[in-house]
C-alpha cells in the first residue's frame, strides 16, 4: 500500500558483522570483502519488496588494519580513530552498495530501487566508564600475546574504549529516506563517536559498537524487525566448550540472566544480547541473531535465534 510518498512495510534493519565478512583464515583481501558480502546482499536484495531496509555494519577488522598502516610509517600524519571510522563507512559503504547494485540487476530491479549510504556520527557520553576500561576487539587476531592486546574469544587482539550509543545523530535523515522507499546504509562500524559540548561536536577515541548502535537507531526510526548477522547461526551457552547448548529462542528474563552469568563474552556476543534486549523493552515487534547466511531463513523462523519477551 502507498500513502502519498510513503510505502506501508515493516522496517527490518539488519545489522552485517564486520567479523562475519572476513571468513577463518582470510586476510580481508578486497576481492574476499566482495565475494562474503555476495551472500548476505543476494538476500537483501530479495527482501526489499517486503521491507523498508537499513544496512548497518561492523568495522573491527577494517578500522584497525587502518590504525596498524598509519602506525608503520612516518611519512604521513596520523589521524585520529573516527577519521579512521569514517574512512571505513566509505570503504565498506561502496562495497555494500556496489554488491547490492549488482544483485538487484539481476533481479531486474536496480531501476526502480534506490540506495544510499549515510555518513553516520553517533553521540556518546564523556563520562562514559568505558573510556577508563577499553574492551571493544578491532583488527586481526593473533594466536600469541602481542603488547597492548587482551585475550579475547577468537584470539588476541588489540581492544579500545567502546562508550553506549545515546543518539544517532543523522536519524531523522534516515528515517525521511526510508520513508521514500530508499535502502539506506548506516551506522558504519558503529558510528563516528562524538561528544557534545554547548553547540559543538568533539571526536573521540573510541570505536562504538555496531549492535548497540543499531538499536539505538531502530529505537529512533521505530523499526519493527532487528536481525544481527554474525558468523554463528545461533547463540550458544558454554561456547567453544563440550557442554555448548545452541538455543532456538531465548526470553529477555534468560537473556539477562546469562548476561549477568558472563555466558556471553565481552566484545562479541554480550553486546548483541544487550542490544536485543533493548530493543524489545523499547517495543521491537522481532529480535533475531543469525548466521550471516541465514537471514532469509531465519525471517521465516528456519534458523537463528530469537529473542522474546
Amino acid at each position: 500500500m502507498k500513502i502519498g510518498s510513503y510505502i506501508l512495510k515493516k522496517i527490518l534493519i539488519i545489522a552485517l558483522g564486520g567479523n562475519a565478512l572476513i571468513k577463518p583464515g582470510q586476510k580481508g583481501k578486497a576481492g574476499e570483502l566482495f565475494k562474503n558480502l555476495r551472500t548476505p546482499l543476494k538476500q537483501i536484495a530479495k527482501l526489499s519488496d517486503d521491507y523498508h531496509l537499513v544496512i548497518t555494519h561492523g568495522n573491527g577488522p577494517q578500522v584497525g588494519n587502518l590504525l596498524i598502516q598509519q602506525e608503520s610509517t612516518n611519512e604521513v600524519q596520523k589521524m585520529p580513530i573516527g577519521i579512521l571510522v569514517a574512512e571505513t563507512q566509505g570503504q565498506i559503504g561502496y562495497m555494500v552498495e556496489s554488491t547490492l547494485d549488482e544483485e538487484l540487476m539481476r533481479l531486474g530491479k536496480d531501476e526502480t530501487t534506490l540506495f544510499l549510504t549515510i555518513l553516520t556520527y553517533v553521540q556518546v557520553d564523556p563520562t562514559d566508564p568505558a573510556f577508563k576500561n577499553p574492551t571493544k576487539p578491532i583488527g586481526p587476531t593473533y594466536s600469541k600475546p602481542k603488547p597492548g592486546y587482551v585475550k579475547t574469544a577468537k584470539g588476541w587482539r588489540r581492544v579500545v574504549p567502546s562508550p553506549k550509543p545515546l543518539k544517532i545523530i543523522q536519524w531523522r535523515e534516515i528515517k525521511k529516506l526510508i520513508q521514500m522507499d530508499f535502502i539506506v546504509i548506516a551506522c558504519g562500524g558503529g558510528g563516528i563517536a562524538l561528544i557534545k559540548k554547548k553547540n559543538n561536536f568533539f571526536g573521540v577515541e573510541a570505536v562504538i559498537d555496531k549492535d548497540l548502535a543499531s538499536e539505538k537507531l531502530a529505537e529512533q526510526i521505530e523499526s519493527d524487525i532487528l536481525l544481527i548477522a554474525t558468523d554463528v547461526e545461533k547463540v550458544s551457552l558454554n561456547y567453544q566448550t563440550p557442554e555448548q547448548v545452541d538455543l532456538d529462542v531465548l526470553t529477555i528474563t534468560d537473556a539477562k540472566k546469562y548476561l549477568k552469568e558472563g555466558h556471553f563474552p565481552l566484545g562479541s556476543m554480550a553486546p548483541k544480547i544487550q542490544a536485543m534486549v533493548n530493543f524489545m523493552e523499547h517495543g521491537g515487534e522481532r529480535a533475531i541473531i543469525t548466521h550471516i547466511d541465514k537471514i532469509q531463513a531465519s525471517l521465516d523462523g528456519k534458523a537463528g535465534t530469537e529473542i522474546i519477551r
